[in-house]
């Protein structure tokens, strides 16, 4: 299977000033698809501009033709299931039908906590997990069905319409982020694609070697909670977001360099690349003549 290269735009400039071009550009350099991260604030960016994802996006649909669009990752932090399914379904006829939506448990710190009340302790991990669990599926039923009545420990929904519903059949495609057992569940069953960023216990002192073999582990364990359900993995898109791997400077250094290391992850079974757009004065800064030649050549050696 032929690997496919995607990127992220961060939404932190002004849609006039500079954002619309480089959605633009993303189509024109042929990337699979762009994304953008669906926070409220982020990092070291928490203090300077940051747009909503699906406003985003919306204008991206509307500004092109081709090019895939998407989250990466949308997470029940601040998103309710059934204003999200609404939106979704808006977005996916504005599109022609071609959103993707990544979603993940979300984690704490940045903006996990904004609409919790002053002292109210933010999500333990299980607590994310259990939130997770019960937001994919019902988001799920939003998407597919007409009408949705649930009550459940989290969410719930009363005689919830959806019509038309997407454009996408029976739905636009899930690309679930996750590493443990449950999220591998989740993405075993709802997914239509799969996310990592990789090992975060490798982030700082791992080695490229170790995080690839982290990488295969994770990829072994989502074959065994497909297996369980009785589904193939190869349904699943397998889909890696670069920048968070002892390795995260070296991919954009150069098309050879990104070249072989897109080339060692395809051979552990990603068929998907995401690569940050450079941010000048930023984690994600790099050369970007050279990121767009890596959107124009790398993709044809790897193929």
């Amino acid at each position: 299977m032929s690997l496919r290269l995607s990127t992220v735009i961060l939404p932190v400039r002004r849609w006039h000033e500079g954002a619309r071009d480089q959605w633009l550009r993303a189509e024109e350099l042929g990337f699979h698809a762009a994304y953008t991260y669906d926070h409220l604030a982020w990092r070291t960016f928490r203090d300077g501009p940051w747009f909503g994802a699906l406003p985003t996006l919306t204008a991206a649909a509307a500004a092109t033709e081709r090019l895939r669009l998407g989250t990466l990752v949308t997470s029940p932090n601040f998103r309710h299931p059934v204003t999200l399914a609404k939106e979704l379904i808006s977005l996916d006829d504005i599109s022609g039908g071609r959103i993707t939506l990544g979603i993940g448990a979300g984690g704490n710190g940045f903006d996990a906590t904004t609409l919790l009340k002053s002292g109210e302790e933010p999500w333990t991990p299980r607590e994310r997990a259990d939130r997770f669990a019960e937001f994919v599926p019902l988001l799920d039923r939003l998407l597919t069905e007409d009408s949705v009545t649930y009550e459940g420990d989290f969410y719930s929904a009363t005689e919830a319409r959806n019509i038309p519903g997407c454009v996408q059949r029976p739905r636009l495609p899930f690309a679930v982020a996750a590493t443990g057992p449950r999220g591998l569940k989740l993405a075993a069953r709802h997914g239509q694609a799969w996310v990592t960023t990789g090992d975060p216990k490798l982030f700082e002192a791992g080695t490229p070697e170790q995080s690839r073999e982290a990488l295969a582990g994770q990829i072994e364990r989502l074959g065994k909670a497909c297996a369980e359900l009785g589904r193939d993995t190869a349904e699943l898109e397998k889909v890696l977001l670069t920048g968070f791997t002892p390795d995260r400077s070296r991919p954009l250094q150069s098309v050879d360099a990104f070249v072989d290391f897109a080339g060692r992850h395809q051979e552990l079974g990603f068929t998907e690349i995401v690569v940050h757009w450079p941010i000048p004065d930023s984690g994600f800064a790099a050369d970007e003549s050279v990121f767009e030649k890596i959107a124009t050549e790398a993709v044809r050696q790897l193929s």
